[in-house]
């Protein structure tokens, strides 16, 4: 049995013609992201790993967390923000490393393309103190 997904002009119409099926990303700390998801973690079960077609609205915001392996982003249209300051356009290609922390931040709305290789930890309110503490 030979079972494929096409998503067909991802960077052009293909993400507005009604073929992806955009459904809420609920996560504490994460607001105004759909998602179409490729494949989940409950699907890949240990490692948690999992892939999916973000649309950020504008002023969204991904959740502060740690990567527990490689994630890999690929901005297809608008702009994406990391906590570092870094300003992603259309084109871009991010890997962030096991054991990175961080936060995605879209001011103006943007489709990004994400594949993680396991899954990732919120960080706890004390670890987010003391991270904001080292920055201050």
């Amino acid at each position: 049995m030979h079972n494929v997904t096409i998503y067909r002009d991802v960077f052009g119409k293909g993400l507005h013609d009604g073929s992806i099926n955009w459904t809420t990303y609920n996560q504490a700390g994460r607001s105004g992201v759909d998602v179409e998801w490729l494949y989940t973690g409950e699907q890949t079960g240990e490692t948690k790993a999992e892939a999916y077609i973000g649309r950020f609205a504008p002023g969204s915001h991904g959740d502060l967390h740690e990567h527990l392996g490689f994630e890999l982003l690929l901005v297809l249209e608008g702009e994406l923000h990391n906590s570092n300051g870094d300003v992603y356009p259309p084109g871009t290609l991010i890997l962030e490393d096991p054991t990175s922390i961080h936060q995605v931040s879209s001011p103006n709305g943007c489709v990004a393309l994400v594949v993680r290789e396991k899954g990732t930890r919120p960080l706890t309110a004390a670890e987010k103190e003391e991270l904001f503490a080292a920055f201050a």
